[in-house]
């Protein structure tokens, strides 16, 4: 969506902007009457100007443009604005941003926003739940923004497509469902990821992790071994992926594999792929399977799939025990041997026939580690488990797990308390391991403190 075409379309949205105010600017402004015909005048007042005077708004910066809507703010209002700052603010979102919203996506505590129709909007801030006192005017404002959104990705939505998954510009994922299916409106969820990714450090001081976890996680990344992060939704499975990915040696060819892509990797060498959902004629559609049988011919080091959710487990465990090792992937589920089974199940899903045997075997195989991460009641993200696949039993996977979270109970403030502990058990993997050039303590393990 071009810039002219935004601010031809403030009429639609923007005329609405003094009932979509951030917070942070309805503290600041006290003595402007955002319903006033005063304040509608100097928004039509502004559009005309900016279509009429500027040839080319395009080429314009998004500084110069603020620039220019704060002198038209200015030299058009019939008296001197002390909230011109606020004003141009609302503004620029609407005709830069998404608006309502826009304050909301550039807030860092804020992890998660969730559009419940035009008139209920909710942020996840700091892990807790709560609602926002911002609107949309009506479903057509709404429907408005979120055809802007979706402009980043060429994705679409309407009655015919219902639904849809896709980013946004900074990386943050967006789901959207309309009405009827949604009954109280069109409904959207944006996930918002960190402009820089958390680093395996961070990650331990804000307590996801041990310091002897994250050395076993290095040693098992850099000696190749195939992982899956397991867990809930939100639970921070693609915040972990990341940190793993970055002990990936930079000499090595990586593939990513997305539905809608989200990681953030910081590695020099790496081709990322996105599915793409089929076009209006019903026609077009790449699959997540389809990217995965294409990767293995691209030369991959290091096959990341983003999540397996499908058919494609089958073609992504096919990989892993034909030579494409040190494999990377999320599942959705409760715990490590949960894990096992949804993978068994997605297998069934690729319509091949195989006997459960065959594909237990399959995955005892090709997987060699399960990472199950949890988000906690006080919203705080939490690696509670890494658990070793050691092989087929009597037409049973066996695990063993390395290292566990032992919840403790809640302090004063409400904060879940708890240690992480090794188990005692050894790896299978040490000699691997030392093959790579990686030597572990067995104090890592737990043993001989």
């Amino acid at each position: 969506m071009s810039l002219r075409t935004r601010i031809h379309e403030m009429g639609t949205g923007a005329s609405q902007a003094f009932n979509s105010i951030s917070p942070a600017h309805i503290n600041k402004v006290q003595r402007f009457d955002y319903l006033s015909s005063e304040f509608l005048r100097l928004k039509t007042r502004v559009q005309e100007v900016l279509l009429t005077e500027i040839s080319d708004p395009e080429k314009l910066t998004h500084h110069e443009l603020r620039e220019r809507i704060g002198e038209i703010v200015e030299r058009e209002s019939e008296r001197v604005l002390f909230e011109k700052n606020q004003v141009v603010n609302i503004l620029v979102d609407e005709i830069l941003g998404f608006g309502p919203i826009q304050a909301l996506l550039d807030d860092a505590e804020i992890s998660e926003i969730m559009i419940n129709g035009p008139g209920a909007i909710y942020v996840e801030r700091l892990g807790t739940l709560e609602k926002t006192n911002l609107t949309f005017r009506d479903e057509l404002h709404l429907r408005n923004t979120l055809e802007k959104m979706l402009s980043f990705s060429g994705r679409r939505v309407d009655e015919s497509s219902p639904m849809v998954d896709a980013r946004l510009s900074d990386g943050s994922r967006l789901n959207a469902i309309l009405r009827p299916l949604a009954i109280e409106g069109d409904a959207i969820t944006i996930r918002k990821f960190s402009r820089d990714p958390l680093t395996i450090s961070q990650m331990i001081q804000f307590n996801t992790l041990s310091a002897d976890m994250a050395t076993f996680l290095e040693a098992a990344v850099k000696a190749k071994l195939n992982i899956v992060v397991s867990g809930g939704t939100g639970s921070g499975k693609t915040t972990t992926l990341n940190a793993l990915a970055s002990f990936i040696p930079p000499s090595e060819r990586m593939i990513t594999i997305e539905d809608a892509a989200e990681l953030q990797l910081q590695h020099e060498h790496k081709v990322s792929m996105e599915a793409r959902p089929m076009n209006v004629e019903g026609r077009g559609a790449i699959t997540i399977r389809d990217l995965v049988r294409n990767a293995l011919r691209m030369r991959p080091d290091r096959i990341i799939v983003g999540e397996v959710r499908g058919g494609e487990a089958l073609d992504m465990l096919q990989a892993m025990n034909t030579g494409h090792e040190g494999s990377l992937t999320t599942v959705h589920a409760n715990s490590p041997r949960d894990a096992l089974a949804r993978i068994e199940t997605m297998v069934l899903m690729a319509g091949v026939e195989l006997p459960m045997l065959a594909v237990r075997s399959q995955v005892a195989s090709a997987i060699d580690l399960i990472v199950q991460q949890t988000r906690l009641l006080d919203g705080s993200r939490c690696i509670v488990k890494i658990s070793e696949v050691v092989g087929l039993e009597s037409g049973i996977i066996s695990l063993q797990d390395l290292f566990e979270f032992q919840q403790m109970g809640m302090d004063e403030k409400k904060k879940i308390t708890g240690t992480f502990r090794a188990t005692g058990i050894r790896s299978q993997h040490l000699e691997r391991m030392r093959a790579h050039g990686v030597e572990l303590s067995l104090a890592v393990f737990g043993v001989g403190r």
